[in-house]
């Protein structure tokens, strides 16, 4: 096992770094492409491993076809290929086979799509076959309040289906930033969409092809925005990021500066700024619903300042790379830090699920941050190097998402050593 010692002397902060694109756009517009059947230029794509997987897999020709630990691929793959001709396999690792795919699957199979389920019903890998009379049926219902990228992979075939696609979304849509980011895709690429209530309509048309440049990363800024936050004075600038962004985990700009962190957008991208004395609130209190991809960002910044905080909208966490709430008790446990479920009795509302989180983190020797195969355990609990020096496990879960994270880190004065285990 990897495991990285990680330093920092001083706790001031200053620096460029250049962001790699974003993730989610860029795999949204690699789907968008390849269903458009015309090349065109993509600009700044991003360097993660899903997106580079997710390209290998949209040229192969090969049956079998697997995306790894790469959610996003996956889903995103298992609408593709419903509308491809002949059989694939579509399969990825041990953990990908314990998150459900189900949900997608009941909904392709309720437009024609022919897929089986190879092991446990509801989870990969999957059987898909041919398209014969995929795309017959119109009107479609599915669950809001799983994952946005189910919604996301079936707007993107819409348009190319024969009679277009009239989605009906039930119950609380989740992370609806990333629907609203598909759809504001889906229309740069020519694709027009009505959407009223909890009915999106998109008739079948054709994805336009144009040069597309890609957005840097804000779940990647949401690091820089912590570390800020930790050091006594910060002035960073954060190169490749828009004023006005489709990408959900913008909000990074407005969450941190509860915890003293301003933000100015400039011709390059933006600067982020800490002054000396900055205040933080006796409570952080807020809803992750739309931005959950922040959450354990924010989680290890509170801990590292003693604010404690209130946390909702967490439900799509216990879904991802791992179960990430419990990964957060474990981790943040090691510092002293506890995040707990509030009984129902004591909720704001009784819709919701709250989650409060309680004292400052302390540590006498380095603790080993394990990182559970998840990229932003890593990325998360990183920015604690600045309170005295951490280890982080498999460190090279990075990959993922943003592969030039620790060099960047180095680059800011941090300092990273390899150890032997």
């Amino acid at each position: 096992m990897r495991v990285y010692s990680i330093t920092k002397v001083g706790k001031q902060l200053s620096g460029q770094i250049t962001l790699a694109g974003s993730k989610s756009i860029s795999n949204r517009v690699l789907i968008i492409r390849a269903l458009s059947g015309a090349s065109f230029p993509l600009h700044r794509l991003a360097n993660a491993k899903d997106t580079e997987l997710l390209q290998q897999l949209l040229a192969s020709t090969e049956p079998l076809r697997d995306a790894g630990a790469a959610g996003t691929t996956f889903r995103f793959l298992t609408a593709f290929l419903s509308t491809q001709a002949g059989e694939q396999i579509l399969t990825g690792t041990e953990r990908m086979k314990q998150r459900p795919v189900g949900v997608l699957v009941d909904a392709l199979r309720h437009l024609g799509a022919r897929i089986d389920y190879l092991e446990q019903v509801g989870y990969p890998p999957l059987r898909i076959g041919p398209p014969e009379g995929f795309g017959e049926t119109k009107e479609l219902s599915i669950s809001a309040s799983t994952s946005s990228q189910y919604i996301s992979a079936l707007l993107m075939l819409a348009p190319c289906l024969p009679h277009g696609l009239r989605l009906r979304l039930e119950g609380q849509i989740v992370s609806r930033p990333y629907i609203e980011m598909t759809l504001g895709l889906m229309q740069y690429f020519g694709v027009e969409h009505q959407w009223e209530a909890d009915l999106i309509y998109i008739a079948p048309q054709s994805y336009q092809a144009r040069p597309f440049t890609v957005e840097a990363d804000w779940s990647a800024a949401s690091y820089y925005y912590s570390m800020a936050a930790l050091s006594d004075e910060a002035d960073l600038q954060l190169n490749g990021l828009f004023a006005d962004s489709i990408q959900g985990d913008a909000v990074v700009a407005q969450l941190y500066q509860k915890l003293g962190v301003e933000t100015t957008f400039n011709e390059g991208g933006i600067r982020i700024f800490k002054a000396a004395g900055s205040s933080s609130p006796a409570l952080f209190e807020w809803d992750f619903l739309a931005c959950p991809d922040v959450a354990q960002t924010l989680a290890v910044s509170c801990a590292a300042l003693g604010v404690p905080g209130l946390y909702s909208g967490l439900e799509t966490l216990r879904i991802k790379e791992t179960d990430r709430i419990a990964a957060l008790q474990t981790e943040l446990g090691k510092l002293g830090v506890s995040l707990a479920a509030l009984p129902a009795r004591f909720a704001k509302r009784q819709d919701k699920s709250y989650f409060l989180q309680e004292g400052q983190a302390a540590w006498d020797q380095a603790p080993v941050f394990d990182t559970y195969e998840d990229h932003r355990m890593a990325m998360a609990f990183a920015p604690l190097a600045l309170m005295g020096p951490i280890q982080v496990a498999e460190p090279e879960v990075v990959v993922k998402s943003y592969p030039d994270f620790w060099q960047d880190l180095t680059s800011l004065g941090f300092q990273i050593d390899e150890l032997s285990r």
